[in-house]
């Protein structure tokens, strides 16, 4: 099973969790579709939007669970997963601090 994964702040998790769905990010409702990243992306993400920034949940999706998923060229040409609609919270598989440890965001071993 792949995993996608949602970076997001701890505030904006709670209120989606609070409406049992997350309809995304200022930048997500801009763009119109919700930004994830696959394994091999989600660090890059967060060293390139996300720097420095604090109290940080790294969320992840199944693939095969999200509806509207479609992959979209974006960073230098690869090939991003864009959800188009809100994704239910109960959907997400995983739920973990993304901690800074001097000055970078401290990922899970089991993310690539």
């Amino acid at each position: 099973m792949r995993f996608l994964y949602k970076i997001i702040s701890a505030a904006e998790w709670r209120q989606a969790e609070a409406q049992g769905r997350f309809e995304g990010s200022a930048v997500d409702v801009k763009d119109g579709f919700i930004h994830l990243s696959a394994a091999h992306q989600v660090r890059e993400t967060a060293a390139r939007h996300f720097a420095g920034q604090a109290d940080l949940l790294l969320v992840a999706f199944a693939e095969a669970r999200l509806s509207n998923l479609k992959w979209e060229p974006s960073r230098g040409g690869d090939l991003f997963p864009h959800v188009y609609g809100a994704i239910p919270t109960a959907l997400a598989e995983t739920i973990v601090p993304l901690p800074l440890e001097n000055g970078l965001h401290r990922f899970p071993e089991d993310v690539a």
